[in-house]
């Protein structure tokens, strides 16, 4: 055999490994901190663990006690509510604003920076930033008081009713900017050839965006619709800052009541259930997902 051969082959396969090799210790962290939580917490949530992780296995009796709690009930109504509205109108506003950032204006770039901005921001600052314009005795009622309509009543933070859409208001204006970047991405991927057939044919521009544009952004109707559900599931930050939950419990989430019960209330267990419910959520949209992808890419 040659022997110079062998340093050769030696740094040949070093470098075919040499990826793995980078790669590895990412891969292992994220077994061990993603999955393998996941599993620790799903059998945190089947024992009797309250301050402190306990191992008596009690099976499902968690899970019964958790929907049993009529807190529980209204974090998911209000997941329900704020998920519908979150979305819908998240949608609407970024499809909107990408359409007329579509139509070549003038000062596109300027208008543009000024609605991505709210994604740079962390939900921490719009939750603060949000909190002062809707206090009933700093922001938008006080304005307006003092401007002369001395009834006019905005009290959507403080009052139990309407705290949700105040929650609401504060996570469309962050993601609104978002969603119109994601349609925007897509408008302008479209053959600019179809739209000029569509005009040559006779019809005009809302037609030709009803019936050829908008349906062929289903692609990224769909993503949007993954990422803004994604987010609404985990919602946190904004509802801790801007509402606490409250008043009382009023605009509690999953996420919320999650933390509560695990961290300040000592019922770890039922936490960990609460988490596993939102684990189930989160599955239940990306597993669809990812199994229509791939049916579509094996039948492309």
């Amino acid at each position: 055999m040659n022997q110079s051969a062998r340093p050769n082959n030696f740094f040949s396969l070093l470098e075919g490994a040499l990826p793995r090799i980078v790669v590895a210790p990412s891969f292992v962290a994220m077994v061990i901190f993603i999955y393998g939580f996941i599993l620790w917490t799903l059998y945190i949530s089947m024992t009797k663990s309250t301050f402190l992780p306990s191992y008596d296995f009690v099976g499902l009796a968690q899970y019964v006690k958790l929907w049993s709690i009529e807190r529980w009930y209204v974090a998911c109504r209000n997941l329900l509510v704020f998920g519908f509205l979150f979305i819908a109108i998240c949608t609407g506003v970024g499809l909107m604003l990408a359409i007329f950032l579509d139509q070549k204006i003038r000062a596109e770039e300027y208008i543009r920076t000024i609605y991505l901005y709210p994604l740079a921001l962390s939900f921490v600052v719009t939750g603060t930033a949000w909190k002062w314009i809707l206090n009933p005795g700093l922001g938008i009622e006080r304005l307006v008081r003092e401007a002369g309509w001395t009834s006019f009543t905005f009290d959507w933070l403080v009052n139990s009713e309407m705290s949700i859409y105040a929650v609401v208001i504060a996570a469309v204006w962050q993601s609104s900017g978002f969603v119109m970047a994601l349609f925007l991405a897509g408008l302008r991927g479209i053959d600019d050839s179809i739209i000029k057939a569509a005009q040559v044919d006779g019809a005009s521009l809302p037609r030709i965006y009803g019936r050829i544009i908008i349906p062929t952004l289903r692609p990224v109707f769909f993503s949007s619709f993954i990422i803004l559900t994604h987010i609404a599931i985990k919602s946190f930050d904004l509802v801790v800052v801007l509402t606490r939950g409250g008043p009382g419990y009023s605009s509690d989430l999953p996420a919320t009541f999650m933390y509560a019960y695990a961290f300040s209330r000592g019922r770890l267990a039922l936490g960990a259930s609460s988490s596993m419910m939102m684990f189930f959520m989160v599955m239940a949209i990306i597993v669809p997902y990812l199994y229509s992808e791939l049916r579509r890419k094996r039948h492309a």
